[in-house]
């Protein structure tokens, strides 16, 4: 077992109470109230400035040039059409200027950042990679239902497309791949730190699609 699984295995009660939870159940089923959703999203929006951020430290942490020209084509998918999925479903939802830009954060939203941008500024690359690939690998996972079929509602649909597909599933593999490279020579000190990154992470995901239900 590779150490990405064997910390996706450990986290596994948490990790899939996220991928099950209501928010991801009722966004599927096209019946998920407007609000949460805009709350969802306002929140969500608010993360892009340092998960930006923290990919950018890891194209600089990467010691190799194949992984660091892999990390940086996805910095520059991130800058592009997701950040302008958000503009055009605050469009769509009417979200007042105020909430696209200086929301009153809930309090998930607020631990991930920090969580995020101390990784950032004191964390090691194999810190930000165990952040970067809980935070793409557990989206893919609630975004990936074999066979169902998507909602109708345009805004839930692409949201669940930006997180799936091949180009996804390949994004996935290669953080599994060189998060597993990365932390092959790890002594145990530095191991337990990084299983406290990944984990802290997963609880965070967990903790915001709650906040994002219940405000």
């Amino acid at each position: 077992m590779t150490f990405s699984e064997e910390l996706r295995a450990s986290t596994a009660r948490v990790w899939d109470a996220a991928v099950g939870h209501r928010f991801v159940d009722e966004l599927w089923r096209g019946t998920l109230p407007r609000d949460v959703l805009t709350r969802y999203l306002v929140q969500d929006n608010q993360f892009l400035d340092s998960f930006v951020a923290l990919l950018g430290a890891a194209v600089a942490g990467s010691r190799r040039g194949e992984p660091r020209l892999r990390l940086a084509r996805q910095l520059g998918l991130v800058a592009g059409p997701e950040n302008d999925f958000f503009a055009r479903a605050f469009d769509a939802l009417d979200v007042p200027a105020a909430d696209r830009t200086r929301p009153e954060l809930l309090p998930p939203t607020a631990g991930f950042i920090a969580h995020m941008d101390d990784i950032r500024e004191n964390g090691s690359y194999p810190d930000q990679l165990a952040v970067l690939l809980v935070a793409e690998w557990l989206y893919l996972d609630w975004a990936t239902h074999p066979g169902a079929e998507l909602p109708a509602d345009a805004i839930a649909r692409e949201w669940i497309e930006l997180h799936r597909g091949p180009a996804f599933e390949e994004w996935v593999g290669f953080l599994r791949t060189e998060f597993d490279t990365a932390t092959a020579d790890l002594d145990t000190r530095h191991r337990q730190a990084v299983t406290s990154r990944f984990t802290r992470t997963v609880d965070l995901e967990w903790e915001f699609f709650e906040a994002a239900c219940t405000g």
